[in-house]
């Protein structure tokens, strides 16, 4: 006797139900033999379901391979459901398994069905795999389409990706938009660090922006005067925080040598060195060092050495002052005062002295320095 076709498919149902039971008490095998027999029933409602449900407990106890024939069965029944989720897990199995290529015909799968519910986690998978492989404009599509679902969790990261891709091709613009988009699809009460991880990046965008019109003011030759040293200072002062010090340094310079723009430029280079000539040449030695080191972006690296002078030969005659020792004070004091010859401000350093000490006394400074 032949059973009808409601019988076998209440047995499916009831066989899925078991099996699904069996799966989640730990019971892996029972639970595969139980979906094996309802694959065995044919073309039932539940085939999909059950493939699924095969392929997971393989893949939990190991058995990837057979995993994934039960998902290609789960999907080429085109159930609406069990097939996408089964292309989904299909692609997990190669992501994690570091087999991208082979992923991305899943991934692929999965956008076909269509269904809402997995196309986020498609679309962002294959742009990361296009974005890898160098294919911009494919990255750059998926990374949209996950925007465009509003989906809270792959939304923001897939904004962040594409939004890093278009700084690096200089559209800050369009990463505005993006990054804005982004920050739209989060709960900041509940996503703060996705929040700030999109407000930061919006940030970068609004200074690569500013970097490239204080550039564009620059673009003319010679540099108008009444606005070319506001957007040196302005684009000098911006690239660092970029991490682009060394083109910050190339624009003091050409800055600096430029005839008509050089003064304003020089004050503006100077305006935290305290009162100045008008002219902006200062009588201290150091000035012109300090000034160097502004344009180039090593003033950290110069404190550092004042410092570390002032420390060497703080310590020399500190240790002589603690142990109350006499005798050798003229050493003592002749090596502190050699300390700065090893940097390269030191001869400066040396030579002020022996201009005060010969208007001082109307006599040459002997050359102590060398010992």
């Amino acid at each position: 006797m032949i059973e009808s076709p409601d019988a076998v498919s209440d047995d499916a149902a009831r066989l899925c139900e078991e099996a699904r039971g069996l799966a989640e008490n730990g019971e892996a095998e029972r639970a595969a033999l139980l979906f094996e027999r309802v694959l065995a029933l044919g073309d039932t409602p539940f085939r999909a379901r059950a493939a699924l449900g095969l392929a997971v407990v393989l893949d939990d106890a190991g058995h990837v391979e057979r995993a994934r024939e039960a998902d290609r069965a789960a999907i080429a029944t085109a159930d609406p459901e069990y097939g996408p989720r089964a292309a989904y897990h299909l692609a997990l199995t190669h992501e994690r398994a570091g087999e991208h290529e082979r992923a991305a015909p899943a991934w692929r799968v999965v956008v076909d069905f269509g269904n809402p519910a997995y196309l986020p986690p498609a679309h962002l998978a294959l742009a990361r795999i296009a974005d890898d492989a160098g294919d911009f404009d494919t990255a750059r599509d998926h990374w949209e389409a996950v925007i465009a679902t509003g989906d809270a969790e792959y939304g923001p990261p897939a904004a962040h990706d594409l939004a890093q891709r278009l700084l690096e091709r200089d559209e800050p613009a369009r990463a505005q938009r993006v990054l804005t988009a982004g920050l739209k699809l989060i709960d900041r009460g509940t996503a703060p660090y996705a929040y700030g991880r999109l407000a930061v990046a919006l940030g970068i965008s609004y200074l690569d922006q500013a970097i490239g019109a204080f550039g564009a003011a620059l673009g003319e030759e010679p540099p108008d005067p009444e606005f070319g040293p506001l957007a040196t200072e302005l684009l000098a002062r911006t690239l660092p925080l970029r991490g682009r010090g060394a083109e910050a340094g190339e624009v003091w310079r050409r800055g600096l040598a430029e005839p008509g723009t050089a003064g304003q430029v020089r004050a503006r280079l100077r305006r935290d060195f305290g009162d100045t000539d008008d002219d902006g040449d200062g009588d201290l030695w150091w000035e012109p060092v300090v000034e160097h080191a502004v344009s180039d972006g090593s003033l950290p690296a110069l404190a550092g050495e004042a410092f570390g002078a002032l420390d060497h030969m703080y310590a020399l005659l500190a240790v002589r002052y603690a142990e109350r020792r006499s005798g050798d004070a003229r050493e003592t004091l002749g090596r502190a005062v050699r300390v700065p010859s090893d940097y390269g401000w030191g001869p400066l350093l040396h030579e002020s002295f022996a201009e005060r000490f010969r208007l001082a006394t109307g006599t040459a400074a002997p050359d102590w320095t060398e010992g």
